[in-house]
């Protein structure tokens, strides 16, 4: 299995974390339910049906143990909150727009700036005909640039020739720029609202 390359992770970033962690929530949830309708309809027997939420046994259990179980909550909340500054942090930290050095030898440093390439991709994509306007941003490392492009399309446009478009003539053109031989970009398409008609 090869390792992923850095602008593969950067352009995923925005997405796998948070649907992991919703998907680890969801399931636990789904869990919970099901193990209380089928405790409420008597799966489990009227006896455990008529019991308390909070079981007697339990509560006795526990309060045998008092200390060990007040260490227990105060570290598993120590551990939740740090988890959840954590992703706190990780959530508002601004993601990095990398410049792209193309000469490094010293005395002659040649870097291009990640702004400079976001406008130079954006103003040759909304020259493609059906793109009334686009958003790029460039993201990765800076060995191992890529991109994320957004496009407004305009009312009847044809999707499969404005993605011709931008593959043959704007990544293309910016592949040879930049000089890689790859550039990964993931692309989100959408129609612009100003040629949404109104229903009066």
């Amino acid at each position: 299995m090869t390792r992923k390359s850095t602008s593969a992770k950067a352009l995923a970033r925005s997405y796998r974390a948070e649907r992991s962690l919703t998907f680890v929530a969801g399931v636990l949830a789904v869990a919970a339910g099901a193990a209380a309708l089928l405790v409420g309809f008597r799966v489990f027997g009227e006896f455990r049906a008529a019991r308390p939420v909070l079981d007697p046994i339990a509560v006795t259990w526990l309060g045998a143990r008092a200390t060990i179980a007040k260490i227990v909550a105060i570290a598993a909340g120590i551990a939740l909150f740090a988890f959840g500054l954590w992703w706190l942090v990780r959530s508002l930290k601004p993601e990095g727009k990398p410049d792209l050095e193309l000469d490094r030898t010293e005395g002659s440093a040649l870097t291009v700036a990640s702004s400079a390439i976001a406008d130079a991709v954006r103003a040759d994509a909304e020259n493609v005909d059906g793109v009334s306007r686009a958003k790029v941003r460039a993201v990765g490392g800076t060995d191992d640039p890529a991109l994320r492009l957004t496009l407004w399309l305009r009312d009847g446009t044809d999707v499969r020739k404005v993605w011709e478009d931008i593959d043959t003539r704007v990544l293309a053109r910016a592949r040879d720029s930049l000089g890689v031989r790859t550039l990964p970009t993931a692309v989100h398409l959408e129609l612009d609202a100003t040629d949404r008609r109104r229903v009066r």
